[in-house]
């Protein structure tokens, strides 16, 4: 049975089907209705002004590659200009393939590349150190919540260096559907409260950070990068097996195929909650050793890695937390051979990590 026609231009054989619409449309119309979409999500929102300077988190995967690219596409209408920020997190055999990808996508088409790694940033610390850190604990899984928390750092001290007034991340439908599935697992009303909305607004002095391709599912991001032929790097992060997040991902893959509004349903169902006050998480301070925004006495950053310096990995995971002030400065097991687990040039307007995303965001597969 031949194609049908493209219900936009009506020439063309349709080359899809829209995954949520049905709509016939042909690679030029889709790509064009796609890009349409973002920038009403980008405009709508009011999320990036002209004159911006933006720093697009570039892990070399396709979500992060259609965002650049959809940008690029986007500069010249929305006034804004684009600098990729990369995070090299020190993951041997993957994280060097990756960055391979973002210094091609950025010389192809001519943008300024800056990569920040955790061995700078954190004392010496990459995924890989932190990984056998935590081998022993049995909860190996627990490396995503490092790199969770630590990538977003290390994201916010890279579009800092870039003098960016704003951040962008490439989290789609998909992911966000699954981080909201996440927190109501996990029983998270704070983050369920904050996970709302299209980013936030830079509270506490931090940079203003969105996602525009929040709307966009993921089958229709990865439509758009094969019709665009992006080049962009799809292996899976060695930790990723081990997240919680690969069972909130299975889940929503059967909610969606019995209802497929499930996962847009879901992103809205966190933007319209709001929490009792009595629920409310206290208002944000400052991290006493580092100055970002914190909930408590040390931001999580801060908290992990002084667990990783007291070679207590688990020490600010969970309930373990409770302990942190009782415990004194570091200096137990394991400090010896690591520096101050401060950052190097602390930034004292850098948010706390306790992400709206939760602290399982490596879980995304890399995407940023």
């Amino acid at each position: 049975m031949p194609a049908p026609q493209c219900a936009s231009c009506h020439e063309a054989r349709a080359a899809l089907r829209r995954p949520r619409s049905g709509q016939a449309l042909c690679a030029t119309c889709f790509c064009t209705a796609f890009e349409a979409e973002v920038l009403h999500t980008v405009v709508a929102g009011r999320l990036l002004p002209p004159g911006a300077v933006v720093a697009v988190g570039a892990s070399g995967g396709k979500d992060s590659t259609v965002l650049a690219h959809v940008l690029r596409e986007l500069a010249p209408r929305l006034g804004i200009s684009l600098h990729l920020v990369a995070v090299d997190e020190g993951i041997g055999g993957y994280r060097d393939a990756a960055l391979a990808a973002v210094r091609r996508q950025a010389a192809r088409w001519e943008l300024p590349l800056t990569v920040v790694a955790y061995a700078e940033l954190f004392g010496g610390w990459t995924m890989d150190a932190v990984a056998r850190s935590t081998a022993g604990s049995g909860r190996s899984r627990s490396c995503c919540t490092f790199c969770g928390v630590l990538r977003r750092r290390a994201l916010e001290e890279g579009a800092r260096r870039v003098a960016a007034t704003h951040v962008v991340t490439g989290h789609n439908a998909d992911d966000m559907a699954e981080t909201v599935l996440m927190n109501f697992l996990r029983g998270d009303a704070g983050r369920l409260a904050r996970g709302g909305g299209l980013g936030s607004p830079g509270e506490g002095g931090a940079l203003p950070r969105c996602r525009p391709l929040q709307l966009a599912s993921q089958k229709e991001v990865v439509l758009y990068a094969h019709f665009r032929r992006l080049d962009y790097f799809s292996e899976e992060c060695v930790y990723a097996p081990e997240a919680f997040r690969g069972h909130a991902r299975e889940l929503l893959k059967l909610l969606e195929a019995a209802r497929p509004s499930a996962v847009l349903d879901l992103v809205h169902s966190a933007e319209r909650l709001a929490l009792a006050p009595a629920a409310r998480p206290p208002p944000p301070g400052a991290c006493s050793r580092c100055g970002a925004l914190a909930s408590r006495a040390l931001c999580q950053a801060c908290a992990l890695l002084d667990g990783l310096n007291r070679g207590r990995p688990r020490l600010a995971i969970g309930k373990g937390r409770r302990g942190l002030d009782e415990e004194g400065p570091p200096g137990g097991r394991g400090s010896h051979s690591r520096p101050d687990p401060r950052l190097r040039s602390p930034s004292p307007a850098s948010r706390d990590s306790s992400s709206p995303l939760g602290s399982d965001d490596v879980g995304v597969r890399g995407r940023l």
